[in-house]
């Protein structure tokens, strides 16, 4: 089975994203995506969303509603969206949380616009690199490469459900984008404590003594008109290689202070992914017909524990109130691994405590 190749470009995709919101109700204020244009790599990239707000909804539940029904009449419009939107977005912030430094500046960094104010971007990504480095920016990084490194990165579970094209192809590009590229890019901006915009950027600028050579050597074989082309196994071994060579250049962990409103900015993040979550478990418990989503149902169990533990840290620094509503909220993403059936009783136990959940992702947003 093959599935026909998108003619639609990730530009395009955008616009037509923000139209479908428009058509369901959902008002953006502006759409970004994650990622620079060059480390969009057609047909294998998938574009992610995030949703900017002029003001919050008056329900969430309902505001999630619509947004998985336009992600699924998206999808619908051409097969080869189900790969290049995989999923509803990842984030939704207001604007006023911008305006007020409550989004993370390393998150800020790789946003690229979709739709909206292209002034208005640049001024938050402008500021976004002004801000001093601090200990969020080396957990972000971090993070990242603690991901892939030590053997997590696993070619396997880079799903090829959605992938009826070329298999081999887009193991490549998972092994060059999803493993080596982020580390690079997460390596380059602890080494330099610079919020790199892109991988590529990151690829192409930041390569010191032997990594010049295996910056080129990779952007050589992850290239679609590399000749010959290795197979995912030989590109493995040398993306094991690099990831190596980038490690030992890599800089020790430094203790460094918490960035003014740190806190803040944690909670945001936090409540920003949450706002999604429903409308990402419709979609994903009715996905259009040919369309998988088992393995994105099992990741929400790493989304959810990062929730969790994030607001676990918070509690103890928080205001007697927003611990109350936090401690509420935490209570309401229980452990455990993800499936249909875990997401069909999320839904069901937020619906029952829809209140502490509007009430959770509408605090602080404007």
């Amino acid at each position: 089975m093959t599935t026909a190749r998108s003619t639609t470009s990730y530009a395009q995709l955008g616009v037509l994203y923000a139209e479908q919101l428009a058509a369901q109700g959902v008002a953006a204020g502006m759409l970004t995506h994650k990622w620079q244009a060059g480390d969009l790599i057609a047909p294998h990239s998938d574009i992610d969303i995030r949703v900017i707000l002029e003001q919050t909804p008056e329900s969430w539940w309902e505001w999630n509603e619509q947004l998985a029904a336009a992600h699924h009449q998206t999808v619908l419009l051409d097969p080869a969206h189900s790969r290049l939107l995989e999923h509803p977005p990842g984030f939704a912030f207001t604007a006023s949380e911008l305006d007020r430094n409550l989004v993370s500046p390393a998150e800020i960094s790789t946003w690229s616009l979709a739709t909206g104010n292209t002034t208005t971007l640049q001024r938050w990504k402008s500021r976004a690199q002004m801000m001093p480095w601090s200990r969020a920016d080396e957990r972000f990084y971090r993070g990242i490469l603690d991901a892939r490194i030590g053997g997590r990165y696993q070619l396997e579970k880079d799903s090829t459900e959605n992938v009826h094209h070329d298999l081999d192809s887009y193991r490549r590009h998972c092994v060059a984008w999803h493993y080596v590229a982020p580390c690079w890019f997460a390596s380059a901006a602890l080494a330099t404590r610079t919020r790199c915009p892109g991988k590529t950027a990151a690829l192409n600028q930041w390569h010191p003594g032997e990594l010049e050579s295996r910056a080129e050597e990779f952007l050589r074989l992850s290239s679609a008109t590399s000749d010959p082309e290795p197979s995912p196994t030989q590109m493995l071994r040398t993306a094991h290689a690099a990831v190596d060579a980038v490690l030992r250049r890599t800089p020790a962990p430094r203790p460094l202070p918490e960035g003014a409103g740190t806190d803040e900015a944690a909670w945001t993040t936090t409540a920003g992914m949450l706002r999604v979550r429903v409308a990402r478990w419709i979609y994903y418990l009715g996905p259009p017909p040919e369309t998988a989503t088992g393995y994105l149902i099992a990741r929400e169990e790493k989304e959810l524990r990062s929730a969790r533990n994030t607001l676990t840290r918070l509690t103890d620094r928080l205001s007697r109130d927003d611990a109350t509503l936090a401690e509420a909220m935490t209570a309401l993403l229980p452990p455990g691994p993800t499936t249909a059936s875990t997401l069909h009783d999320l839904l069901a136990l937020w619906g029952r405590h829809r209140s502490v959940v509007e009430d959770f992702l509408s605090a602080h947003s404007m």
